[in-house]
């Protein structure tokens, strides 16, 4: 069976690229708009691996990730952040709130995050 991705991101063009990326390696894809929907989707779906944007509307990425801590049933799932800044500072802050990896917007390559996601959970 094809493993569950939930990529919660509000930019369109991230969207596509990466859903259609992960789509044709095999991976199970939904998406969430916002911090809000991607927690609901989380709890619904259980997915094996969240892509998860920092900045959005309603619920940033650290906050979706700190509540995912204090959650029993999400905090076992690896997240992956989608950064547009990739500051140190921020990079730290996602990796206290139990982030494995990132990606950086701006040097972004298409083949990278389907490494980062074979490191995490695999085909």
């Amino acid at each position: 069976m094809a493993k569950k991705i939930l990529l919660i991101e509000d930019e369109e063009i991230m969207v596509n690229l990466l859903q259609k990326k992960l789509a044709k390696e095999g991976y199970n894809i939904s998406v969430a708009r916002d911090g809000e929907e991607g927690l609901e989707k989380m709890r619904e779906s259980a997915p094996d691996l969240v892509l998860l944007d920092i900045i959005m509307p309603k619920k940033g990425g650290f906050e979706v990730m700190a509540e995912m801590i204090s959650d029993e049933k999400l905090k076992e799932i690896p997240v992956i952040v989608i950064s547009n800044s990739g500051q140190p500072v921020e990079l730290d802050k996602a990796k206290k709130l139990g982030a494995r990896d990132w990606l950086i917007k701006t040097e972004f390559d298409p083949q990278e995050i389907i490494e980062k996601v074979l490191k995490q959970i695999g085909k």
